[in-house]
């Protein structure tokens, strides 16, 4: 693949924020095949997981708003906990993400069983569980969350690309994303809230649209119709936002490390692994 263009994935060069989102859109739709299946899946298990808290809380679909006061801490552990799970599913989609952008980077291709084998599986697990933990405990505290969500997202690609050890991931994630005056936290906040938005109006827009309609009785089907309505765009919200954060931690290092003078002068032959390790 070229490494410019207008078809290029992720062009070896700095990009501006809309290159940016871009390139995460054309990734995920070049990787499609491993990333939306899985989403799907991991989107309906976090439906299953949250719904004892909707209970708990009082919410009702299809706007799971709280209508008794006497039960608003427990909307906003509900809150926090869904915080937590859609940080957890970004980081594990991330992986595969990360391995997909850094092939497009290099101009190869990886066939979707490599993207689903290696890779540190096993610390991916781990870091996408503590990543949660920390998302979810800082939703707890409000506007912490913007804070949290916005520095911890690069953790997995790090993890996977940058063959560093794994006591030294956060603190490189964090600091990649603190570069350039929080340039790549921004640019995460950025990509969540127009997916956010897209989410809401789904959301609430399917099964109102459907009560209009009137072609069957939606009071007695909101629960499965929201439940499936924000499975399905949260199956492509958090793929879309897992390529983001991959076509961003390659930016930046390009922008702040000069990753692409590297690749540029890398002796041909030279492996993934080589041509992507970061300098310690």
């Amino acid at each position: 693949m070229s490494d410019a263009g207008p078809t290029a994935v992720l062009p070896r060069r700095p990009l501006t924020v809309g290159e940016l989102l871009d390139a995460a859109v054309l990734l995920l739709r070049d990787q499609a095949r491993v990333l939306l299946p899985l989403a799907v899946a991991l989107a309906l298990a976090e439906q299953a997981v949250l719904y004892p808290l909707r209970l708990l809380a009082g919410v009702h679909p299809p706007g799971w708003w709280p209508g008794d006061e006497h039960r608003f801490g427990w909307y906003w552990l509900l809150l926090a906990a869904g915080a937590g799970t859609e940080a957890v599913i970004i980081a594990l989609l991330g992986n595969p993400a990360a391995r997909g952008g850094a092939a497009a980077l290099l101009g190869r291709h990886r066939a979707p069983a490599e993207l689903l084998h290696g890779a540190r599986p096993g610390a991916t697990l781990l870091a996408a569980g503590a990543v949660g933990l920390t998302v979810g405990a800082a939703g707890l505290a409000g506007p912490a969350w913007f804070v949290a969500y916005g520095l911890l997202g690069l953790v997995v690609p790090v993890l996977v690309l940058d063959g560093v050890p794994a006591h030294r991931v956060p603190g490189r994630a964090v600091r990649l994303a603190g570069r350039v005056g929080g340039r790549g936290a921004a640019v995460r906040l950025l990509g969540y809230l127009g997916w956010w938005l897209v989410r809401l109006g789904i959301g609430l827009g399917v099964p109102y649209g459907l009560g209009l309609l009137g072609l069957f009785d939606v009071s007695a089907w909101a629960l499965p119709v929201a439940v499936v309505a924000h499975a399905a765009v949260n199956a492509l919200a958090y793929p879309a936002l897992a390529c983001l954060d991959a076509v961003l931690h390659l930016e930046t290092r390009m922008r702040t490390e000069g990753l692409d003078i590297r690749l540029s002068r890398a002796p041909a032959g030279a492996p993934e692994p080589v041509l992507l390790a970061a300098h310690r």
